[in-house]
């Protein structure tokens, strides 16, 4: 196979959880510029409407299933949804999550287990739910977060604890199925990038944190979606159990 021809995703079926908004967003469409058909999924239907037709505008093919990734029915629901529609998933990316600051003498079991079961069992879930169907040389790709390998100096020990959860995750994932089922488990960190979470944060924060990022500047989706589409594809064929920081070099700080 032609170097550059690894790259594509072609023929493949992608799933995306949280794909209504944000990070989910460009996930889904630079997959889709990468060649793939998309399965995508979240809690707010319209929005994942207007994800799809824009899956669509790239020439790609879209099933947009409304899920909660808590649910474990739900994202057997969604495997089941495009297997019914695609015959074969290939791709997974959990990107599905919450963020929350709130300090630890005062966060509520109801406010830390709703991030835990989003960001740490939903990806489970799905993970479990698409092991089951994909076939070898299949990938799935964890979101994770720079704040589960480093502090963001906030109170997120929630947030935190599920993020750097997503490591073990991720390892022990690929320990599993890497050898025995052919599908490569991996992780993205991402940094600073503009999205609904980010927007949450106080005023001013994401510039104050500048100082820790030697690129000098906050993220653009694009490139967190390029990072995904690489290891989804053929050209990330030897690569497994890692976690690839996406940060402007924030960990050399």
């Amino acid at each position: 196979m032609p170097l550059l021809d690894r790259f594509r995703l072609d023929d493949k079926v992608a799933v995306v959880t949280g794909a209504s908004s944000g990070l989910g967003v460009a996930f889904a469409e630079g997959l889709a510029e990468a060649g793939a058909d998309l399965v995508i999924c979240a809690r707010r239907l319209e929005r994942l409407e207007e994800t799809k037709a824009r899956v669509e505008e790239r020439g790609r093919r879209c099933l947009a299933v409304r899920a909660d990734v808590t649910s474990v029915e739900d994202c057997n629901r969604v495997v089941e949804e495009a297997m019914s529609r695609f015959q074969h998933v290939d791709v997974l990316v959990n990107n599905a999550g919450l963020g929350t600051a709130v300090p630890a003498t005062r966060e509520t079991p109801e406010e830390w287990l709703r991030v835990i079961d989003i960001n740490l069992n939903g990806a489970y879930w799905m993970a479990q739910a698409c092991g089951r169907v994909m076939q070898p040389g299949s990938s799935i790709v964890n979101i994770g977060s720079v704040l589960g390998l480093t502090s963001g100096a906030l109170p997120q020990a929630a947030y935190s604890a599920s993020k750097a959860a997503i490591v073990g995750l991720t390892r022990d994932l690929a320990q599993q199925w890497t050898g025995r089922k052919g599908i490569r488990v991996n992780a993205l960190a991402p940094g600073f990038f503009p999205s609904e979470m980010t927007a949450e944060y106080p005023e001013g924060y994401l510039d104050k944190m500048l100082w820790r990022i030697p690129a000098g500047r906050h993220g653009d989706p694009v490139e967190l979606a390029c990072a995904a589409a690489f290891l989804a594809s053929d050209a990330a064929s030897y690569i497994t159990g890692i976690v690839l920081p996406v940060e402007g070099g924030m960990l050399t700080m």
